[in-house]
């Protein structure tokens, strides 16, 4: 077990080191991150379009990476709002590293972008753990996924700094409990602010965009308990910097039957080896007028 917890704690430090030079270096010329996690089928996609449509038409320099196991699809409906976008396939791996980003972004991110918005894989287990050198990390829940989901991932909920609830347009039709997932919220993360919206229906739109360049413009962040718990982060009262957005769970040792929200379950230890595979992910930079011409 202690080979195993130590691996993993190799491999995360790695990522914290890679995440804090990919922060600096993207703070340096103007572009703050914003990591976007959810379970499938939250409404991400349908809500970041809305939120990059909005952005161009206020001539806000914008860029999006999307982050898949397959398919070109977020990438090809992100690239009709005319912003620049990029597909990354991670061949399996269930969650962006720091390194992976950095190596994609490389010689694409448009140079005067000041928001970069993450579309990170689809799942609320691994993707939690790793620092992606982002200015803003939002987590996002639909009225369809319970009110309890914020206690069944802690680690995803409690890293926040904004959590988002999407597809209000139907929580009427699914008995969903606004006063109780707001409840269970602020159990995991004291303070952290919800936010709700619908694609459909126009609700919140631009609460994502406005959030995130109050942070690019040094707004303050919201500094989850859980944060400032672990060492990765100074605590609000010192006068060192906070470099750092998030930590691990200092109890992080991915034993546990891992689900990846994906529907299918994995009981064995996670030992993070797969995360050498980065170098086998590729990407595909979706030209807008190319996107028109072939769904045409």
């Amino acid at each position: 077990m202690c080979r195993v917890v130590d691996l993993q704690q190799a491999v995360l430090a790695k990522n914290d080191a890679c995440a804090h030079t990919l922060r600096e270096d993207l703070a340096a010329r103007g572009t703050a991150v914003v990591n976007l996690l959810s379970s499938p089928g939250s409404g991400k996609t349908a809500l970041l379009e809305r939120e990059l449509t909005l952005a161009r038409s206020r001539d806000i320099p914008v860029a999006a990476l999307t982050a898949d196991l397959a398919t070109e699809n977020d990438a090809v409906r992100l690239a009709r709002s005319g912003v620049p976008v990029k597909q990354v396939l991670t061949d399996g791996l269930c969650h962006l590293e720091a390194e992976m980003l950095g190596g994609h972004l490389n010689g694409w991110l448009p140079a005067d972008t000041r928001l970069l918005f993450i579309e990170n894989v689809g799942n609320l287990v691994c993707p939690a753990s790793y620092d992606l050198g982002e200015t803003l990390r939002i987590v996002l829940a639909s009225v369809t996924e319970g009110e309890d989901k914020p206690l069944k991932y802690p680690t995803a909920f409690g890293l926040a700094h904004l959590v988002v609830v999407t597809k209000t347009d139907i929580a009427d039709a699914v008995s969903f409990d606004e006063a109780e997932f707001r409840a269970n919220v602020e159990r995991i993360n004291p303070g952290v602010e919800v936010v709700l919206t619908s694609a459909r229906a126009g609700e919140g739109d631009g609460a994502l965009l406005d959030r995130a360049l109050a942070a690019r413009d040094g707004a303050p962040v919201h500094i989850p308990v859980m944060t400032r718990k672990s060492h990765h982060v100074h605590d609000a009262g010192d006068d060192q910097p906070h470099d750092e957005s998030r930590s691990h769970d200092e109890g992080h040792t991915h034993d546990e039957s891992h689900s990846h929200d994906e529907g299918h379950t994995h009981t064995h230890t996670h030992t993070h080896t797969h995360a050498s595979r980065k170098q086998g992910s590729h990407s595909h930079t979706a030209d807008p007028d190319t996107v028109a011409s072939s769904r045409s």
